[in-house]
């Protein structure tokens, strides 16, 4: 019976001994990077012997304790980045301030606004610089300055206004309407003749003998510089119905190609 209570103490020993805390946990490293913690050591308890028959001298001597292993501390590897603070500048003083104002109240010197020449690489060109003095302005006396209020009114007066009016008004002069000069030409009129008509460019209206060749037709219709005068001088020679200038071979009564649809259409408004 004391084989078995010694046992369970032996056991109960075992199981009850303390955790070692984690000395890193709420220090304020949970940026930090640990390593893995190494695994537990196993524990290994020795079997209890079955019960035997003790002597009541081994039953009265002390049991010696087993001393359990310890584990050992965990090795905690910490880095973090250093922590730049900003450098405070130093508050001005009463000197700087002052001397501040004073530079900006100051006027640039004439010597170092404008430089006495435009400033020039050694290739000669000029470049744009605000060290470069401003371009002068020039007068014209080819451009007018009658939209200048100041300058108009430095050499005119309301005098001088009322007589300029004055001239400008005995200078007038309205011309009357004449009437429409008469039409002098005496030839046959297109446009009437274009009306008068109502068959296509290329429908036979009249008889030909058919002895105009295309050589011939182009050759004769080459002496007129437009198709408006061929057909007037078509029509002037006994046209339509007779071709005596070979202009008109196919008998549709146009020379030359001319076309009278544009004629009807101006007469029908468009």
């Amino acid at each position: 019976m004391r084989a078995i209570l010694t046992g369970c103490a032996i056991l109960a020993l075992a199981a009850c001994q303390p955790k070692i805390p984690d000395s890193a946990a709420g220090v304020g490293f949970d940026n930090a990077v640990l390593s893995p913690p190494p695994p537990a050591p196993v524990q290994t308890v020795a079997a209890v012997p079955p019960p035997t028959a003790v002597s009541e001298e081994a039953m009265l001597k002390p049991v010696p304790t087993i001393a359990a292993s310890k584990p050992k501390p965990q090795s905690v590897r910490v880095t973090s980045a250093p922590v730049q603070t900003p450098q405070a500048k130093p508050p001005a003083t009463a000197s700087a301030v002052t001397a501040a104002r004073a530079s900006a109240a100051e006027p640039a010197s004439p010597s170092r606004a404008t430089p006495s020449s435009p400033q020039k690489t050694p290739d000669g060109v000029v470049h744009a610089s605000p060290s470069n003095p401003a371009p002068g302005t020039s007068s014209n006396a080819g451009i007018s300055d009658e939209n200048d209020f100041a300058a108009v009114g430095s050499r005119r007066s309301i005098e001088d206004d009322a007589a300029r009016k004055a001239q400008n008004s005995a200078n007038y002069q309205l011309i009357q309407p004449t009437a429409v000069p008469a039409r002098t030409n005496s030839g046959p009129n297109i446009v009437a003749f274009a009306l008068s008509t109502t068959h296509a460019v290329g429908t036979q209206a009249y008889g030909r003998i058919g002895l105009t060749s295309k050589s011939r037709h182009a050759k004769a219709c080459a002496k007129y510089p437009s198709s408006n005068e061929a057909q007037s001088a078509f029509l002037a020679k006994g046209g339509p119905k007779n071709d005596r200038l070979g202009l008109d071979p196919d008998g549709d009564g146009y020379a030359c190609g001319w076309n009278p649809a544009p004629f009807r259409k101006a007469a029908r408004g468009g």
